[in-house]
């Protein structure tokens, strides 16, 4: 990614949070947030990577209700940003995120486990 499409993406994501919060009311999108937006070098696709509070379908139908008010999305972007041709808008949940609390559920685990392994190997010790 070049450093104009870097810039348009940042900037996107700032938009797109604003756009997402206050300017949609569709009741199936939740609790949103833009975590990433990564915009091709020729600035005519955008991915927007979306975190969700909520489970499976709660997921399932935010993703529906941006999908569908995708057209308004883009519109409002081309009107915030000044662009030849507004960048085509797909979106993504970012599993990241729970793939990050997932990794430090284990590693707690792990810590937790070691800890107590320790103190029956002391107790046993005395």
């Amino acid at each position: 990614m070049n450093l104009r499409a870097t810039r348009v993406g940042e900037q996107m994501k700032k938009e797109l949070s604003d756009i997402i919060g206050r300017k949609l009311k569709d009741p199936r999108i939740g609790f949103v947030t833009v975590t990433d937006v990564r915009v091709t070098g020729d600035l005519q696709q955008a991915k927007v990577y979306i975190s969700v509070l909520g489970d499976e379908e709660q997921r399932q139908n935010t993703l529906k209700g941006l999908e569908k008010a995708k057209g308004f999305i883009r519109s409002e972007i081309g009107q915030r940003i000044r662009l030849r041709k507004t960048p085509e808008i797909f979106f993504e949940i970012d599993e990241s995120i729970e793939y990050g609390n997932r990794i430090e559920q284990l590693i707690r685990q792990i810590s937790t486990e070691h800890e107590g392994g320790k103190k029956e190997e002391e107790n046993k010790e005395e």
